[in-house]
């Protein structure tokens, strides 16, 4: 199982968070959980352009 702390605020490369601002204000909130939760279930210290879009093509959008 893993250690990983899902409080701790993973680091959102400028990229990333300029995708994540193209999403409608009212679905932000759901959308980073999950696109945090993806790059969390990787590993991954951060969020980058590729996790957001990774989360895109899983999630529909």
């Amino acid at each position: 199982m893993s250690n990983l702390n899902l409080t701790d605020d993973l680091y959102w490369t400028p990229q990333a968070h300029a995708k994540l601002k193209m999403i409608p204000f009212f679905a932000r909130p759901q959308a980073r959980q999950k696109i945090e939760a993806i790059a969390r279930a990787a590993e991954l210290e951060e969020v980058t352009a590729e996790v957001v879009e990774q989360a895109r093509a899983k999630f529909g959008q």
